[in-house]
């Protein structure tokens, strides 16, 4: 019984978090055999100025490269 949690940052269209959840779901069916039925996926969106990397939000990083 898989359970996948995927953490994201916000703003993806709701047919890319499908195509994800699927991909996923796919990945555990191919990699371990799970069963579509006992496989759950998680996906948390956080906003982007909630998460950083290198000291650094993604809001800032993408604030910078809009000039």
């Amino acid at each position: 019984m898989p359970l996948i949690d995927v953490s994201i940052a916000r703003g993806r269209t709701p047919e890319q978090l499908r195509a994800l959840i699927s991909a996923l779901h796919r990945a555990a069916e191919e990699s371990v055999g799970a069963l579509p039925e006992n496989t759950t996926v998680i996906i948390r969106e956080v906003d982007t100025e909630h998460w950083s990397k290198g000291n650094q939000t993604i809001a800032e990083r993408n604030a910078a490269a809009a000039g």
